[in-house]
This record gives structure tokens, sequence and C-alpha cells, in this order.
């Protein structure tokens, strides 16, 4: 071997020892970066915005990895956990789907039913009564031709809220009984079968029916003697 192959062996060799050293460099400059890093995860991004107290479904979210150190304890990373869940508040476009952000829906208990009515916007809502909610239901009867007196009775007290609809233009049926109000409120109840027999009744046949929140703990039924209103109670 002459002295211009030797010359050559030992840059080639050289060349090889500066790959071999950058080739490390890259690895450690990674094995800095993962030590900083760590592994990724999945998560879950809202898609667009969702109203709140609505049922949530697997097409409102997307699936996004994460590194695991940067993830919140609360993030939802199982699309199973939104199961028979609802939002509590407006869940924004963009934003990581969090196990603070949604609750269960409410459920029926043994013995009752979901029944649904529609009820006025401005008298009957107020934007105040959302599904959990415990509400007594008042119902108003004209008076009859006889000379009996209007009246307003209590006719289911401790209702609770199941779910609350959009807003929606009221029919013709209950404008032919006396209702100014154009827009109405579909909102669903878990009540016994009495109960739901009277809600229905009410529904078909009272002048307005009404809704009024009930203070969150308080369980003390109305006095039976206060069940039903007239005019001439006052007198």
């Amino acid at each position: 071997m002459n002295s211009r192959q030797r010359r050559g062996v030992i840059l080639l060799l050289l060349s090889v020892l500066c790959a071999l050293g950058a080739f490390a460099g890259v690895l450690s400059v990674i094995s800095d970066v993962n030590s900083k890093v760590g592994p990724e995860v999945t998560a879950y991004r809202i898609k667009s915005d969702i109203a709140p107290y609505k049922a949530l479904g697997p097409g409102q979210f997307e699936k996004i990895t994460m590194p695991e150190r940067w993830l919140p304890a609360t993030a939802v990373t199982d699309l199973g956990q939104t199961e028979g869940k609802i939002a509590v508040t407006t869940l924004k476009k963009g934003s990581l789907l969090q196990k603070d952000m949604i609750v269960d829906r409410p459920a029926l208990a043994a013995g009752q039913q979901e029944i649904a009515i529609m009820i006025d916007a401005a008298t009957g809502v107020a934007g105040k009564i959302t599904p959990g909610s415990t509400v007594n239901m008042y119902a108003t009867f004209a008076g009859e031709r006889g000379g009996q007196a209007a009246q307003s009775k209590l006719i289911v007290a401790g209702a609770r809220v199941l779910d609350v609809g959009p807003l929606t233009p009221i029919g013709a049926g209950r404008e032919e009984r006396g209702s100014r109000a154009t827009e109405a409120v579909p909102i669903t109840f878990a009540l016994s079968t009495v109960d739901a027999q009277r809600v229905a009744y009410a529904e078909s046949f009272a002048e307005h029916v009404r809704l009024a929140l009930v203070a969150p703990g308080s369980t003390t039924p109305p006095d039976p003697r206060d069940r039903t209103y007239t005019l001439d109670k006052d007198k």
C-alpha cells in the first residue's frame, strides 16, 4: 500500500468516525428531548361549540396526542367516559375535553317514566331551569259558566327535570287556549304514573302550565291546603 492509499484509508476512517460522532450526538439530543417531554398519550378536543345540558356523543370530539406530562389529570382519555353525560356549561371549539366539564345525565328512578310538555319560555322557564332541577308545576283553569271561580292548582310537587329542549314556536292548539306567547321550550320530566297523568291532563285542558323552581336541598312538600288557589281566598 503506497502513501496515497494510506492517506485515503485514514480519511475514510476519519469520515466514519465523524459520522458516528454525529449520529451519537443526534441520539443524545433525541434522548434529552424524550426525557423532558416523555411519552405521548391520547386526549380529545372539542370540534365545535356544544351547548350546556346537551347529551354528548363521540362525533363531537376529535382525537389528538400530546405529551403525558403536559396532560391535565382531569383530561378525558377514553370517549367511553362521555356516555350518558351532559355538558355543564358551553364547551368551546378547540378546548381540551376534561372530566369536570361533564356530569351524569339525570336518569329515571324505579317506577318513574318520562313525559315532555311545552312550557312558555318567558313565564315558565326564564333560562334558569336545567336538567337535574326540581320544580313545582302549576296549572290554571278557567271558571265554569255555572259560576265556579277560576282556579290555580299545584298539580305536581317536586318534579325532576331530565332535559330542556330548544326554543320552539308554539302551535295553533295552544294559542286557541289563550296563550299569548309565541315560543315555548319542551321540557322532559321524571314522574310517577299518577303525576304523569296530572301533567297530561293539565297540558290538554289548562289555560296555562307554569313551573316554579324549588330551592336546592328543599324537601318539605307543600301543605295540601295550598294546592288549590282561588281569588276569593285573599278576601
